[in-house]
């Protein structure tokens, strides 16, 4: 699989390409800029926010599912079963994300690869990082002569004692998340009501007083600054339903990228209202 890195790299290349691009030709025959810039940079970083996305959903999966496969793997031990039994017989349950990892366990363990390294290789597939924590502290137990049954009991509690909190956190900032929301949608509602009371009103200012206005001395047709303001007003729209989806994101679910459902949503309402509306 490509290094997430080097699609970022790609990414990069390919907006700078667009971006000479649009200097060169787009924004000559649009007339829209930085609208242009704003909506490539958002098409071109959009697969790599999706993959960053569904990677983050497959942790939280992994971990909401580990606490259940660290039960099942203690009262396997406590029944009297040798470790590559007690894998072997809870790789046929269902651990969501995490059910091909424990056969792959099992067959690793079969194979005689030691009980360390096979740990080692789940942590790493699963990409978490509580996981890792929890398969680091049972090698260094298991290293200096603890027993492996009530090292994984004591973990199991405080796998689900994180997911609780997780759960208990989410539930907390449903408000907040409502609230981010409220503001988006008062933020467009000031928009609107700007677009269309105030750039009127601009229009009405005598050809005179926008001459002297204007940095280079030509006169400014009430059509043009309505165009311009639109363009404003379109950029500011977008601008603020990506970064209010991400903030509802990051407080929701703890993560950036989490937020992209909101900042999809947030920016083609924004836009489906100020086409409907304007």
């Amino acid at each position: 699989m490509v290094r997430f890195s080097y699609l970022v790299i790609g990414a990069v290349i390919v907006y700078a390409v667009f971006a000479l691009f649009n200097y060169l030709y787009l924004a000559k025959a649009t007339g829209y800029a930085i609208t242009m810039y704003l909506v490539g940079a958002v098409v071109i970083a959009m697969p790599l926010i999706v993959i960053k996305y569904f990677e983050t959903r497959r942790v939280k999966e992994a971990e909401k599912n580990f606490p259940v496969f660290l039960q099942d793997f203690v009262e396997s031990i406590r029944g009297g079963m040798t470790l590559p039994q007690a894998f072997k017989t809870i790789s046929a349950n269902q651990y969501g994300i995490l059910t091909p990892l424990v056969k792959k366990m099992s067959a690793q363990l079969d194979w005689g690869i030691p009980v360390e390294t096979v740990l080692l290789n789940f942590a790493k597939d699963t990409k978490s990082k509580l996981i890792s924590r929890i398969v680091s502290t049972v090698m260094e137990s298991h290293k200096f002569g603890g027993r492996l049954v009530e090292t994984f009991q004591s973990l199991s509690g405080t796998a689900m004692e994180v997911e609780r909190l997780r759960a208990e956190r989410r539930l907390f900032l449903n408000s907040q998340i409502i609230t981010g929301y409220i503001v988006f949608f008062v933020f467009l509602v000031v928009i609107i009501g700007l677009e269309k009371y105030l750039v009127p009103s601009l229009g009405q200012v005598s050809s005179q007083s926008l001459t002297q206005i204007s940095a280079g001395g030509a006169a400014i047709s009430q059509s043009n600054i309505a165009k311009e303001y639109s363009e404003i007003f379109r950029n500011l729209i977008l601008m603020q339903g990506l970064f209010a989806g991400l903030t509802v994101g990051k407080m929701s679910e703890g993560a950036v990228v989490a937020g992209i459902k909101h900042s999809v949503f947030m920016m083609v309402v924004g836009m489906l209202v100020l086409l409907i509306v304007g």
